[in-house]
């Protein structure tokens, strides 16, 4: 199934970058016809740059010079006549949907070995585990994001906190931007997101998610029980899983959201599994800078009294933990 999935993305991505470098001819071609000198000067360059190849092959060096000025002299008229015309050098190149890899799913090293693209992976996770959990993106990010659904009324009595539901989601807001802003800052802690349903955990998840793709990073977002039953039952074979290993894509994806923490009927299993996650991405044992992102129901007493004392204790000592409280939001946005 997973090399099944792969070629078949493999396939969806070499038509891509056809389809995109055909479009980027045509839009070449075009211009080309309507500024006759452009097509002059490319054909310049490349006489030039087989003269230059020929004269390697040759050992003829005194005319290098010469020809580097030539073709140097070429593509500075080339971009004073697209200048002119007011045209970016951009649009004869093609627009390629991932420039990292130019939609081949791979990238270059420096030391020339290639590996999989971020892009690739990214689409593989979401085939595989994130399916529907990530699919608000487009609607549930920080330019959509609408404090004022949320109360004003300072009332601790009613919400156990000296100051309004809105100031304390702007305030959260702020956190999660900084939170993006020093995701490859190792010293920087994880986060915790706590508080009944309805209140903006799972949207600001999905604000930060969408800011960490943007960088080009992974992220797999899973609620707590399906992520370990998946692990659990892809250790004990009864099911196969889309990647290749679904434990090393937990441990390693760039960003873990881990959703609805303390819904899962718990066994000593899940609980060494969720030890193991939650340990090995704070110390990064896999030897890459990792965040993760719980949201739960329970509040961190909660958490010890329900987990072991050392995941109790990795939650407590690693997370910022980021209190959600005022009324259900839901209602307020249908």
């Amino acid at each position: 199934m997973a090399n099944e999935i792969l070629n078949s993305l493999l396939k969806e991505y070499e038509q891509k970058k056809v389809r995109e470098e055909i479009a980027a001819e045509e839009r070449k071609e075009s211009l080309y016809d309507k500024i006759p000198r452009l097509r002059n000067i490319e054909n310049e360059i490349n006489t030039c740059a087989i003269s230059t190849t020929r004269d390697i092959l040759n050992k003829k060096y005194e005319s290098l010079s010469l020809l580097t000025d030539k073709i140097n002299s070429l593509k500075k008229e080339k971009q004073e006549i697209l200048k002119k015309n007011k045209i970016s050098s951009e649009y004869l190149m093609p627009h390629y949907e991932c420039s990292l890899c130019k939609d081949t799913g791979y990238i270059q090293k420096d030391n020339y070995k290639t590996e999989m693209c971020s892009c690739l992976k990214q689409r593989l996770l979401d085939i595989s585990f994130n399916k529907s959990n990530m699919s608000n993106l487009d609607k549930e990010n920080f330019s959509t994001f609408n404090e004022l659904l949320f109360s004003d009324e300072v009332n601790p009595n009613k919400y156990k906190f000296p100051i309004s539901p809105r100031e304390n989601i702007r305030k959260i807001k702020d956190k999660c931007l900084e939170f993006v802003q020093n995701f490859d800052n190792p010293n920087y802690k994880n986060l915790l997101f706590t508080g009944n349903t309805g209140l903006g955990k799972t949207f600001l998840s999905n604000c930060i998610a969408n800011e960490i793709l943007k960088s080009g990073k992974t992220v797999l977002y899973q609620t707590a029980p399906v992520l370990l039953e998946n692990i659990i039952d892809y250790k004990l074979n009864k099911q196969k899983s889309n990647l290749e290993d679904i434990n090393k894509s937990v441990l390693e994806t760039d960003l873990l959201i881990i959703d609805d923490l303390g819904t899962e009927t718990l066994n000593s299993m899940k609980l060494s599994e969720l030890f193991t996650i939650i340990n090995t991405r704070i110390l990064n044992l896999n030897h890459k800078i990792t965040k993760t992102i719980i949201s739960t129901n329970l509040n961190i007493n909660e958490i010890f009294n329900k987990y072991e004392e050392r995941i109790g204790s990795r939650i407590a000592g690693y997370y910022d933990i980021y209190c959600f409280f005022g009324d259900d939001i839901r209602f307020k946005t249908r």
